[in-house]
């Protein structure tokens, strides 16, 4: 079997399509896509989240797939991260490199068995993209955050309009604040793929202290 590649995963329809593929690319993500295309975004997330961020956690990693962003946050000094995926698979790979205090199999497109209010920050990337979680999960992960948490969170430049994030933002107004978008390059210069030029906003916000009810 050859590994999956960029053009299945953004090809993906259902959570059922998300947990095939990543089963199937769990053990090579690292060593192949990610090195292969020079995947830059889990870094610069840490990169953003050491800016924005300086408390112990917890925070939660979303999509976390094999771990990667956690890979680059814990050089910047020690807390609690979670990782939450769809992939059983994926997460196994991420464990087993010891990062995180606590692994959670779930789907993003449905309603999380987390409390209200239990993380004081969320990073994500390249989990709101083509075939994966689009915008209307932003209320639940709002939903588990704690009053004033920061969120760094990738969205796929071209999916950001096309798939309506521009307008999910404009109707969570009420409830996040200090939204900044910064668009970067989802792939460094060691990049061959078609893909290679392909770009991502990184949304920062934070949760309000006071948050109005969903309607």
């Amino acid at each position: 079997m050859t590994d999956p590649d960029l053009d299945k995963a953004y090809a993906l329809q259902t959570p059922d399509d998300n947990r095939k593929l990543y089963a199937d690319w769990a053990d090579s993500y690292d060593t192949g896509f990610a090195k292969d295309m020079d995947y830059q975004l889990p870094r610069l997330v840490a990169l953003v989240l050491a800016e924005v961020y300086q408390g112990p956690g917890p925070v939660l990693d979303l999509g976390a797939g094999t771990g990667l962003i956690a890979d680059h946050m814990l050089m910047r000094g020690t807390m609690a991260i979670d990782a939450l995926d769809i992939s059983p698979q994926m997460l196994a790979t991420a464990a087993s490199k010891g990062h995180y205090r606590q692994m959670i199999e779930a789907d993003l497109t449905k309603r999380l068995d987390i409390s209200d209010a239990t993380y004081d920050a969320v990073v994500s990337s390249g989990t709101f993209t083509h075939g994966h979680v689009g915008p209307d999960a932003l209320d639940e992960v709002i939903r588990i955050a704690r009053p004033g948490a920061t969120f760094v969170l990738t969205i796929n430049a071209e999916h950001f309009e096309a798939r309506g994030f521009a307008a999910k933002f404009e109707q969570l107004a009420p409830r996040i604040a200090d939204v900044e978008h910064r668009q970067v390059n989802i792939y460094g210069g060691k990049a061959s793929d078609e893909h290679r030029d392909d770009k991502a906003h990184i949304a920062i916000f934070r949760k309000r202290y006071s948050v109005p009810p969903l309607t």
